[in-house]
């Protein structure tokens, strides 16, 4: 049975950093991707990162380029989201997904989401 529990998320001031993570179980990394997205109030969901370890890339939305970055822990199965340099703008919920496939293909199992708020 696939599961993504997603955990981490806060109040945090501009600036700051934030480490998401996301406990999966019912699949493996060695074989499939997994992605992290967010929705913001009012926005559509937006895809902010896919981690493929099969295929070797880590892919990341332009807005967080430079700022965010993935991690894995395969003997505790979960892999983190670090965000540094956080802004107003990042604010929204934060899910992890799996497409049980590569990144670029649909997401078929979601986390519940984690509320980040990034605020003065």
């Amino acid at each position: 049975q696939v599961q993504l529990v997603e955990s981490g998320g806060g109040l945090v001031q501009p600036g700051g950093s934030l480490r998401l993570s996301c406990a999966y179980s019912g699949f493996t990394l060695d074989d499939f991707a997994i992605g992290w997205f967010r929705r913001a109030p009012g926005k559509e969901r937006e895809e902010v990162s896919c981690f493929s370890k099969g295929h070797g890339h880590t892919i990341f939305a332009d807005s967080v380029k430079g700022r965010f970055t993935i991690s894995t822990d395969n003997a505790k199965n979960t892999t983190y989201l670090q965000m540094a340099s956080l802004k107003p703008e990042d604010t929204g919920v934060y899910y992890c997904a799996t497409p049980l496939s590569s990144c670029g293909y649909d997401y078929v199992y979601w986390g519940q989401g984690t509320q980040v708020t990034v605020s003065s």
